[in-house]
């Protein structure tokens, strides 16, 4: 009997997703991307050789899995185009392994447009986005208006589309944000060019699944962002604009929420976030520099410096039960290895009020408090252990605690970033 897990981020995202569903790939008979677009990335290293992928998931490394992008992901032609032409120039034979829901929404060079265009005229109120037109996308995805990748079947519908969307945002661009117009030949000239590429690539998605489920396969679902970014249940507005947590697998897939077995945290030792908004545990001095510089805390989408500070329990807490989560990751823990003393928050003051989970709304969390819990650090080299019991005492007794707190066992633990370096406590396979 095949097992039907989710992977899925339990902070702000950039908590090491790719590496883990790499390493989980090796019992999986395919891996689902099920939300997001080209404004995701993970990084995966093996055997020294480091790979980014925006769109297509992380399973794509492993011969012979499957990797399907779900109908809740909203697709860039161009960049996938761009990131199958890298992987397949590196030997990755992405046009056997990959199947795509013709329902994903597409993302278009106007909405790149719009993106850059809302940003710069919020100036200081910014959200944070990647500007790769992402929001813009999923607006028109519930505005009824995307065009989809099964439109690319049929291009006289599309140009329709294309010359009707093109106006709409041709007056927004140039009449509200004093951009430049979009010329529509040379839009649908590139995307038509890029759709024979991938439209050969198009399946039903939902039936694959249910044909693999009932045929007893693994199937690995993955997360893109993080439970804190989630559209409903993140810290609006500072948010991503898709179902980051576990609900989004089945909407962004088609598969059935009764068919899910398992629902993986991955959870950095520490706490980071890209963008704009409240972060509690934020370290603006020397050592959330330390972490930075340790952990290379750089996105590996746009190249922002991520925000760094200690872990954050609170708002791990409240991933866990949004997102039902049965299992942890704790990835990037080596970075801790340089500290005499670490700071754990366990909770937060609010207006005299003690709050143990994270609040979902931005004004309320910008006037959280952090409380801190001192534990001693280990001072010692952790890279590469592959033995909980050869862990220092001090580190495990750091692990231990986060356990205690929120009461879910932590069953991996990554200690560097190549998929070798990881202790597993158990297989959620």
């Amino acid at each position: 009997m095949g097992r039907n897990v989710i992977v899925l981020g339990s902070q702000w995202g950039d908590e090491g997703k790719g590496k883990v569903v790499d390493l989980l790939t090796d019992r999986a008979h395919c891996v689902v991307r099920y939300q997001g677009g080209h404004n995701a990335g993970h990084t995966l290293v093996i055997d020294g050789k480091r790979t980014v992928l925006h769109l297509i998931p992380s399973g794509i490394l492993r011969e012979g899995v499957f990797c399907l992008i779900g109908n809740g992901v909203v697709v860039s032609p161009q960049a996938l185009l761009q990131e199958m032409e890298t992987l397949e120039s590196n030997g990755v034979a992405v046009r056997q392994q990959l199947k795509i829901s013709g329902a994903c929404p597409l993302v278009l060079p106007y909405h790149k447009s719009m993106d850059i265009a809302r940003e710069e005229k919020l100036g200081t109120k910014a959200i944070g986005t990647t500007r790769r037109g992402i929001a813009p996308a999923y607006e028109d995805k519930v505005a009824r208006r995307a065009i989809k990748l099964m439109d690319l079947t049929r291009p006289e519908i599309f140009l329709e589309k294309l010359r009707d969307n093109l106006d709409y945002y041709n007056f927004l661009l140039t009449g509200y944000y004093q951009q430049p117009a979009l010329d529509f030949g040379q839009v649908a000239d590139e995307v038509l060019g890029d759709a024979q590429h991938i439209v050969p690539l198009i399946a039903d998605i939902p039936a694959l699944l249910n044909t693999f489920r009932e045929e007893g396969k693994n199937i690995l679902f993955e997360g893109a962002q993080g439970n804190a970014l989630d559209v409903d249940q993140g810290a609006y507005p500072y948010v991503t604009s898709s179902n980051t947590t576990a609900g989004g697998a089945a909407t962004g897939t088609g598969f059935g929420p009764l068919y899910f077995d398992e629902v993986m945290g991955i959870t950095k030792a520490y706490t980071t976030r890209v963008g704009s908004g409240p972060m509690p545990t934020e370290l603006l001095g020397e050592e959330g520099q330390l972490l930075a510089q340790r952990g290379n805390e750089f996105g590996s989408t746009t190249g922002r410096p991520r925000r760094c500070g200690w872990f954050d329990a609170p708002a791990l807490r409240r991933a866990v039960y949004v997102n039902s989560m049965s299992s942890i990751c704790l990835t990037k823990l080596d970075v801790l290895d340089a500290f005499d003393t670490i700071y754990l928050c366990t909770s937060y003051q609010l207006d005299g009020q003690a709050l143990d989970a994270i609040p979902a709304d931005s004004e309320m969390l910008a006037r959280c408090q952090p409380v801190y819990e001192a534990l001693p650090g280990w001072k010692t080299s952790t890279v590469g252990i592959a033995k909980y019991e050869n862990l220092p005492e001090n580190t495990r007794r750091y692990i231990e605690r986060i356990e205690q707190i929120i009461q879910v066992p932590i069953d991996l633990i990554s200690t560097g970033p190549d998929r070798k370096e990881t202790i597993q406590r158990r297989n959620i396979f």
